[in-house]
Parts: structure tokens; C-alpha cells; sequence
């Protein structure tokens, strides 16, 4: 049973009917282009799948929209994430990865590196980052998740992105992290800052990793002279054939696991809540699934969810370190090279129906979380965040509806992440289930 993409209010027709940039490719990083990017993305992966433009930043790029090609591009070694392989031009320089992340001296992570030393950290990273840790985090995650909504579910109302997608990943990697209570507001406001950043003061976020470079320095430290069951605790234990992570590359770390552990999150109960709420039909079937006790449509719902309107739009820089071939367009050493995800997950080459929601989706090998050495390390634990948080929603809000008119939300207008500003709902006040209930089928 599946929803039908019918037109919708919020989800303009982008193209080929909107205005057009230049030698008729459809506008790009628009108002309205951010608001829903797929037919600009159709137009792209039939006409221009490999395609160079001008991001809003002034950097210039290569865009790959179709799935074989992304596919291809996130497993070459030829694309480097290791900004030193950009050949910048003056006015570029600085306008590529994290904001202020260079000044802070926390760019050797895993998204920045290549191997060897990827495969040296991330091999350490594993080591803390593992299954059975995130496996015995379950009750925390729940805990975090029937906090929240309890302190909104009296009121009939709530901004689920204020309310609950973005305090839960934040509460939740502080907690994994080994971050203090008492200090765990300050990285909510540090992460408030970073996920505004689309459209944003560059100067404000570069302040925000500022300090979170100087409270990490700060906690590794404390870390080192009493450790703690926690994961910045196990970055610093981590060893390899006698190899430690230095203090700025565990500082890198856990950056990198607040950053990217963070946001991918919040977008992800986002966007998947708000498509649920978008398509009745799809929502009855998983509601009814839980109520029957049962999980393997909650799982392949989750991976729809991530192929469907995913939490990443692009994956994150490389850089071709040579002349290479892709897609049919040559690119040159040095050109940035961007993976569209959200465009290569639509791909009619690759998924039937691919503008259709359907959570039963069995062959779903969607490029949500990447591909090849950079997949994503925290993927499990996204997935348990989602899972939780998406079945405690349904469960404990069995009304839960759109407070306002879809075409109303507005998207942050970043290049790599994908998500709403804002996520109005309404529902009957008061909660209908109890809380043990909602982890039966996790």
C-alpha cells in the first residue's frame, strides 16, 4: 500500500517549470529550491548528472545526482576529504567543511582525513564508538525521549524540532560522550548556534566550535586524570599496536561525533516525523505494526525515511587529487566535488517509485549514511535515536497532527544538511500510554 506522490502545498513543482538559471538548468539554493530540491534534482540526473555550478558560498563545485555515479564517486580514492587538496582560489579560501573548525584545530577527523591515518583513527574510534555501547545506551535514549515529551504533552502543543528532535541527539551524545549535566545546556546553546548556520553568520558558529574546542581540551584533560565509563574516556584508553590518539585528534573526535552525531538526528526524527504526518496511510500501517508487537516495519520504515527525505542533502567534501572521469565530465585536480545524496536516493535508475513513500521497501540500499570507508561510524546509533524516537511520538501522541498549513514550514537553507526550522503539532493534551509501552518493540 502506497501513498501516492500527489502535489503538496509545501513541496513546490521546482522545475522544469521554475524559473531557470543559466543554458536552462533549473535555479539553484533558492528559497524555494530549499524547500523541496527534488525536481531541480530529476532535471539534473537526466540532463547534467555530473554538474559544476557556483554554490552560494562562491565556491564552485561538481554536483553527482545519479545513484551508480554517486556510488562510485564516495568509494574513490582519487576523492580526497583532506581540504589540502583543494586548489583554492583566494576568495574561496576557508568557505569549505565546518565553520571555524580550521582556527580550532579540529580538522583531523575522519570526515577531513584519508588513509592511512583514517584507517589508523578510525580503527581507535571503534574501539570506544562500539555495537554493545550503543546496544546498553537503549534505556537512556527511552529515558531522554519520555523526558521531553513529558514536558510538553500537557500543553495540546509543541515545535517537535525546539521541543524534541533537537535537544534529544544533544542530551543523548553528551551523554555518551561523558559531558557533565550541569554543562550540557552550554552545548546545546554551542549546537543551536551550528545548526543556524544555514543562511547564518559564519563569525557566530566559528565562535560556537571555538569554545567547544576549548571545553573539550578542557574535559580530555579531566578525562585523562579520572576516567570515566564514557566514550571521550574510551578515545583516550583507545589504543592500537601502542598508538594513542593525541589530545587534539581525540578533541577532534569528539567534536566530530557531537557535530555530525547531532544534527543528522535532529533531521532525521524531523523529516521523518513530518512525512509520516504527510502520508496518512504509510502512518496507519506503522501504527498498527506497533500495536501488534511488531519491529520489521518499524526497521524498513527507518531506512525509507532515510532514502525518502533524508537528514543529509549532500555528502560532505572531497577533492579530486587528479584528473578523473565521472558521470562523463572531466575534473580536474583540485575541483571540489560534491555527492548529492538526497538526489542519487531518488534515482528511478535505482529505486521504482522513488518519489513514493513506502515503508515496506525491501530493496533499499539508500546512500543515507554514505558508502565505502567514510560510512558513517554512528549510523546505530541514529538509528536507535529515530527508532525510539519516532515509535514514543506515535504511541504516546496517537493524534499527533500539523498545527498549520504545510506550505508555511520553512527549511534551513544549508548545503549539506537537510531540515525543518520549525515543526508545529497539535494533539490531544495529556499522555494516553504509558511510557514502559513505547520500548516493547525496540
Amino acid at each position: 500500500m502506497n501513498d501516492s506522490p500527489a502535489p503538496r502545498p509545501s513541496e513546490p513543482s521546482a522545475c522544469p517549470h521554475s524559473p531557470a538559471g543559466p543554458h536552462g538548468a533549473p535555479e539553484l539554493f533558492t528559497w524555494e529550491f530549499a524547500t523541496y530540491p527534488y525536481p531541480a534534482y530529476a532535471w539534473l540526473r537526466e540532463h547534467r548528472p555530473v554538474h559544476r555550478t557556483a554554490l552560494p558560498s562562491g565556491v564552485e563545485a561538481w554536483l553527482v545526482t545519479r545513484y551508480g555515479d554517486a556510488r562510485e564517486a564516495l568509494a574513490d580514492a582519487r576523492l580526497s576529504k583532506n581540504p589540502a587538496n583543494h586548489a583554492e582560489s583566494p576568495h574561496a579560501k576557508g568557505k569549505t567543511g565546518i565553520p571555524g573548525e580550521r582556527k580550532a584545530e579540529l580538522m583531523t577527523h575522519l570526515l577531513n582525513i584519508d588513509p592511512p591515518d583514517h584507517t589508523r583513527l578510525r580503527r581507535l574510534v571503534s574501539k570506544a564508538f562500539t555495537p554493545r555501547r550503543v546496544a546498553e545506551f537503549a534505556p537512556r535514549v527511552q529515558e531522554l525521549t519520555d523526558r521531553l515529551i513529558d514536558d510538553f504533552v500537557e500543553k495540546g502543543s509543541a515545535d517537535l524540532i525546539h521541543d524534541f528532535a533537537f535537544p534529544l541527539p544533544i542530551y543523548a551524545i553528551c551523554d555518551l560522550l561523558g559531558v557533565p549535566e550541569e554543562d550540557q545546556d552550554d552545548f546545546r546553546d554551542w549546537a543551536g548556534m551550528m545548526i543556524r548556520h544555514g543562511g547564518g553568520p559564519r563569525g557566530g558558529v566559528a565562535r560556537s566550535v571555538k569554545k567547544m574546542r576549548g571545553y573539550l581540551a578542557e574535559l580530555i584533560h579531566r578525562k585523562r586524570e579520572n576516567p570515566g565509563d564514557d566514550l571521550i574516556s574510551g578515545l583516550i584508553r583507545a589504543s592500537d599496536h601502542g598508538e594513542h590518539l593525541t589530545e587534539n585528534e581525540a578533541a577532534a573526535m569528539a567534536f566530530i561525533l557531537l557535530f555530525a552525531g547531532f544534527e543528522t538526528t535532529v533531521n532525521l526524527i524531523g523529516n521523518g516525523t513530518y512525512a509520516l504526518l504527510r502520508h496518512p496511510g504509510q502512518r496507519a500501517r506503522l501504527e498498527a505494526s506497533l500495536a501488534a508487537g511488531e519491529s520489521a516495519l518499524l526497521a524498513t520504515g527507518l531506512e525509507e525515511l532515510l532514502r525518502f527525505d533524508g537528514p543529509v542533502e549532500m555528502a560532505t567534501w572531497r577533492y579530486a587529487t587528479e584528473a578523473l572521469t565521472l558521470g562523463g565530465e572531466e575534473i580536474a585536480a583540485g575541483d571540489p566535488v560534491l555527492v548529492v545524496l538526497a538526489a542519487a536516493d531518488r534515482d528511478p535508475e535505482r529505486f521504482t517509485d522513488p518519489d513514493t513513500l513506502d515503508l515496506a521497501r525491501r530493496d533499499n540500499q539508500h546512500l543515507g549514511y554514505g558508502h565505502g570507508i567514510h560510512y558513517c561510524l554512528g549510523a546505530p546509533l541514529a538509528r536507535l535515536e529515530g527508532q525510539t524516537a519516532l515509535t514514543t511520538l506515535l504511541r504516546r501522541l496517537p493524534d499527533l497532527r500539523l498545527a498549520g498549513e504545510p506550505g508555511d514550514l520553512r527549511w534551513r537553507g544549508g548545503l549539506i544538511m537537510r531540515g525543518l526550522r520549525t515543526l508545529p503539532v497539535a494533539f490531544e493534551p495529556g499522555s494516553r500510554t504509558r511510557k514502559s509501552d513505547t520500548a516493547s518493540t525496540l
